[in-house]
This record gives C-alpha cells, sequence and structure tokens, in this order.
C-alpha cells in the first residue's frame, strides 16, 4: 500500500514547532501550523519571518526569494478543527508534558480524517504512553527533530508495536522528501538515539552547576577542550530552549526536580531561557 503525504499540520509554533513547519513548506509540501490562540500565532509569524531571514544565509537556494515566500506560504490557524481537517500528516510539537499530550490527541482523533497519520515530536515521552488516545495507533508514531533542523537534520523515527509498517515506511520517505536524514529505531527506546546519548551530557552538566561545583562556562570550557565538541552542554541547552529541559526535570525524581527549580529561579523567571530570548547560561547578540 502506497502512502501519500502531501499536506501537513504541525502543532504547535514554539521555537522547534516553528521550524519544523518552516522547513517542511520550504521542501514543497502544503503546511498549516496551529496553536491555541492569536497571541501564539503572532510569535509564530515572528518566527517564520525570522527562519526566512536564516535561511537566506545558511541554505543553498534559499537566497533568491524562496525563504520568504515559504514564510508567507504557510497558513496559521488557532481553530484545530479546520487545521487538521484535511491533513495527510500532523506532527505534534505541544509542550513536554505527557497529560497535555495525551489531551491533545483526544481531540485530534475526533477531528482529523481517518486516514491521517499522527506524528509526535515528543523528546522524552515513549509514543506508547499516547497511542491509545490517538484512536488509531496504526497510525501513530515518533517523529523526533533536532533544534536548528536545517543545520542539525537528523529526524528519528520510532513506532510502537501497533505502527503499520507501511505508515512507518510513508513517514520514513517524508523525512527524506524535506531534507532530514532519518533515523529508524526498531523499537521503542526513552531518549531515542540522540537523547540516550544528549541527556546524561546535559544533566551532569547542570548538576556540576547547580551543585555549585563549576560554573556554566568552566564546564563548557572543560568539555569543548576535553572532546574537541564545537559546543558544551550549556551551550547546547541554550540553543534547545531552557523550556524544555525545565519541564522534564520538574517531573523527575528529587535531584530532577531540584535542578529544575534552580532553572526555573535563576534563568526561566528573568526571561532567560535560551537563544531564543537573547540570553540564557550566555548573552547574545542579534
Amino acid at each position: 500500500m502506497s502512502i501519500e503525504i502531501g499536506k501537513v499540520t504541525v502543532l504547535g509554533t514554539g521555537v522547534l514547532g516553528s521550524q519544523i513547519a518552516f522547513q517542511t513548506a520550504f521542501h514543497g509540501f502544503a503546511v498549516t501550523a496551529y496553536d491555541i490562540n492569536d497571541e501564539a500565532l503572532t510569535a509564530a509569524r515572528d518566527r517564520f519571518d525570522k527562519l526566512a531571514a536564516t535561511y537566506r544565509q545558511v541554505v543553498p537556494g534559499a537566497d533568491d526569494g524562496k525563504a520568504e515566500t515559504t514564510a508567507a506560504d504557510i497558513t496559521l490557524t488557532s481553530d484545530l478543527g479546520a487545521a487538521v481537517a484535511d491533513a495527510d500528516l500532523v506532527i505534534e510539537a505541544v509542550p513536554e508534558v505527557l497529560t497535555i499530550k495525551q489531551e491533545t490527541y483526544e481531540r485530534l482523533g475526533k477531528l482529523a480524517p481517518e486516514r491521517t497519520i499522527f506524528a509526535t515530536n515528543s523528546s522524552t515521552l515513549l509514543p506508547s504512553a499516547m497511542k491509545d488516545f490517538t484512536g488509531r495507533p496504526d497510525k501513530f508514531l515518533a517523529l523526533h527533530f533536532a533544534n536548528q533542523v536545517w543545520h542539525f537534520n537528523t529526524a528519528e523515527i520510532m513506532g510502537t508495536a501497533e505502527t503499520d509498517p507501511a505508515v512507518y515506511r510513508a513517514v520514513v520517505d517524508f523525512a527524506t522528501a524535506i531534507g532530514m536524514v532519518p533515523i529508524e529505531l526498531h523499537k521503542e527506546k526513552a531518549g531515542y538515539v540522540l537523547n540516550s546519548l544528549l541527556v546524561p551530557l546535559l544533566n551532569a552538566a547542570m548538576n556540576l552547576a547547580e551543585g555549585g561545583y563549576a560554573e556554566p562556562d568552566a564546564v563548557d570550557k572543560t568539555w569543548r577542550i576535553g572532546t574537541g565538541a564545537p559546543a558544551g552542554p550549556f551551550q547546547i541547552l541554550d540553543i534547545i530552549g531552557l523550556t524544555t529541559p525545565y519541564n522534564i526535570l520538574a517531573n523527575g525524581d528529587e535531584s530532577a526536580q531540584r535542578i529544575a527549580k534552580w532553572l526555573k529561579d535563576n534563568y526561566i523567571d528573568q526571561g532567560k531561557l535560551g537563544i531564543a530570548t537573547g540570553e540564557g547560561f550566555y548573552k547574545y547578540t542579534a
């Protein structure tokens, strides 16, 4: 069975959701981006305009007006039913909180056409924790992108035992079509490939800083010199944005919640969310 994907809806227009929508539209797919209210959609339009400027500078073929056309062609809506009414694929990029995702899928399953494939961009949660809320576990899987999708262009694809193999292959083909490198997982693994490697590093770094052992810049310097890596863990956290790790840590064990409180008190409550806001662990110019 051949599954055609032409119309794509992205739920959530935060840092990564907006990137997924833009990258997909840039490669010729019809894209609708959904968020909960007009304020969020106004912020999304601003993100798309900034992404157009970024693509024009760093992505081949984007400097002839294509980047600006891409931004303008993305449909924005706060009406979930309208957003998914004719979607072949819905990519969910809502906050990394299980109950929010489950509630989203309960609504989505009632609104989307029967043919529509659902994909979660969750970075840590397993699709099996959400599949029963979708109403279509055979058409549900994980499709995980990394921040700065035009550069760090992996797309981790992970199904459940109930995912239709034809759906899985269709999403692998879709990832390739939008310029990603598909990373296929054979079975469910918390953290997938990338975050199974990355999250322990980031947590160890935050533990060092929160515990008063070393400053973030000293931790980063040690990692860069010791491994030859181009960026340290706190630089990576600024790229990711501090909200996502905070949401994950806040739902963790006692140690994780202590680090979450440190993040909140010292950075998030002060508006220091990472590169997107101009300051996180480091300050950034436009």
